[in-house]
């Protein structure tokens, strides 16, 4: 259940609660509402229950549309959470400057996995130039907005030009080969093989086919 359909239950549920949790609810559930169509805007939660509002989710009607959360409660707005048509949650947004804006947004599997990441370096969500994407089947780590599994593969726009230029591949979140647009004509013309973090082979002048012609170890 998304934040916001856990809010109207809460609101609907007040009567039934204690003096305490009725309370509290009462104070930081609040409905805003569109004075020209009587229809709602907004509503406020206390996700951790400590008796402060931290979340506020922006609403069409009965659909959530975007909840943006103080989740250390420090004034700042730090995570931003997206909806779909249907109320379903699509995708996190988060700062990995830690500026009051997201720069970075989580796109997860109908399981709930997150599966890729993609990232702004200027914080442009129409201007993404990095692209990670996980093993959704790999144990969880620590890293990303909520937790993800080892990291796959990444793509990026190095100048960003709007065309990807670099693409890494990892084994177990290590990274083992690494490839470069150099020539800017939207294919790889240098790859760059590593074991154990440690570069051993570079491989360059593709064929048609994209299949590397020259190889040589690292001086």
């Amino acid at each position: 259940m998304c934040r916001a359909a856990a809010l109207l239950v809460l609101c609907g549920a007040v009567h039934g609660c204690t003096d305490p949790e009725r309370d509290r609810l009462r104070a930081t559930t609040k409905a805003s509402y569109d004075e020209a169509t009587g229809k709602l805007t907004e509503l406020t939660y206390d996700a951790n229950e400590n008796g402060r509002i931290d979340t506020w989710t922006e609403m069409d009607g009965s659909r959530p549309v975007r909840s943006r959360i103080d989740s250390n409660e420090d004034g700042r707005i730090d995570r931003w959470e997206y909806y779909d048509e249907t109320g379903r949650l699509s995708k996190v947004g988060f700062s990995r400057k830690g500026e009051e804006r997201p720069d970075a947004w989580a796109y997860s599997t109908p399981e709930g996995r997150i599966d890729r990441i993609e990232i702004s370096s200027t914080g442009d969500p129409g201007r993404i130039d990095r692209w990670e994407f996980y093993d959704t089947s790999g144990p969880l780590t620590t890293g990303g907005a909520d937790g993800t599994g080892p990291l796959h593969r990444v793509e990026e726009d190095a100048d960003r030009d709007g065309r990807r230029d670099k693409w890494e591949q990892y084994v177990d979140g290590t990274v083992r080969t690494a490839e470069f647009d150099e020539n800017r004509d939207g294919r790889p013309d240098r790859r760059l093989t590593y074991r154990d973090a440690e570069l051993v082979l570079i491989e360059t002048v593709p064929d048609a086919s994209g299949k590397y012609t020259r190889a040589s170890a690292p001086k």
